[in-house]
């Protein structure tokens, strides 16, 4: 898809309107969201995105289309597990419930910039490098595993990283907040506040899940500019998700499990392209592997299902649970 500069810039536009105007509106005035606040937000985000794919549709076919959805849904159903940690990171650092918006805001604000740059990284890989998806397919399998066994495991604690340990050993700090203020004057002193590191630990700890999510979603679509809409639409709508469901994920028993099969999936994926695109000498003397490539229309059809059954199978095993209890 050959996309003139000023589409890429009318999007990044648009998309740094919105949340510059989101920020300043939650900083003006701090507070817990409505419910109803917060479903009209979603609603129009989750409208946009699908009138953002019907569009496509429309203009370049059903092809792009279906990757487009397809990588929207994975990245979305992702971004899901993000909350998890987002809960943990919020209650580690006390946060008050007024707070939690503007910091999620601007933690996502962060994700959004790091992430497109992993975008751009990933873009220039694989136009470059066909073996690339190589890598990408095993890290995917390999992430599978992994988030499959923890999925049986009961921690429920955030773990700083090596980064965030290095930024509170070099920034001065207060234990109090002092409203969406990242730095604050005590004694005197200019010292960092609660919020600062907060935000430090929202954008960074997506960045590490954006480790599997942009590899996953190149599995789906080749087009940058796709990855790039569909990021931004899965995140812009992460600040309503985490206040609308943030109590119901303890019931989304499953969907560590779900993550991973569909991990596992797009990972099985990539390996088939990479087969088909080969150019490594060791494989096949350097030729193409005549392997059946995933079309977008099976991918599109196991993400629903995948999705589907796993918050079905959730759903059904909290509620026996519950009823077990009573």
């Amino acid at each position: 898809m050959d996309l003139p500069p000023w589409v890429w810039w009318v999007t990044l536009g648009i998309a740094a309107v919105i949340l510059t105007f989101d920020v300043l509106w939650i900083a003006r005035k701090p507070h817990r969201p409505s419910t109803r606040e917060l479903t009209v937000a979603l609603s129009v985000y989750v409208g946009a995105a699908v009138i953002f794919g019907l569009a496509l549709w429309w203009l370049k076919g059903g092809q792009l289309a279906g990757e487009y959805f397809a990588g929207w849904l994975t990245e979305y159903s992702l971004s899901v597990d993000n909350l998890f940690i987002f809960i943990l990171i919020m209650a580690k650092f006390a946060v008050p419930e007024r707070l939690q918006q503007f910091a999620l805001m601007v933690g996502i604000i962060i994700a959004i910039v790091l992430r497109g740059l992993f975008i751009w990284v990933g873009a220039a890989a694989i136009t470059r490098f066909s073996w690339v998806f190589y890598i990408f397919g095993v890290f995917l399998i390999y992430t599978a595993i992994k988030l499959a066994k923890e999925g049986e495991s009961d921690d429920d604690e955030y773990e700083e990283n090596r980064f965030m340990r290095f930024m509170e050993d070099r920034f001065p700090a207060t234990k109090t907040y002092d409203g969406t203020r990242l730095f604050t004057l005590e004694n005197g002193k200019r010292l960092a506040t609660p919020m600062f590191f907060v935000i430090l630990a929202l954008g960074t700890t997506d960045l590490l899940f954006a480790l599997d999510s942009i590899p996953a979603i190149y599995g789906l679509t080749k087009e940058p500019y796709i990855v790039l809409v569909a990021n931004l639409f899965a995140l812009m709508g992460l600040r309503q998700l985490f206040f609308l469901i943030g109590g119901l994920l303890k019931k989304l028993i499953y969907l560590s499990i779900g993550l991973a099969v569909l991990l596992a999936f797009i990972g099985v994926k990539l390996l088939l392209h990479a087969l088909h695109e080969n150019t490594l000498p060791f494989i096949n003397g350097g030729a193409h592997v005549n392997v059946p490539e995933i079309p977008i229309s099976v991918s599109l059809g196991a993400i629903v299902v995948i999705l589907g059954v796993t918050t079905i199978a959730s759903l059904w095993k909290s509620r026996r649970d519950a009823a077990q209890l009573s």
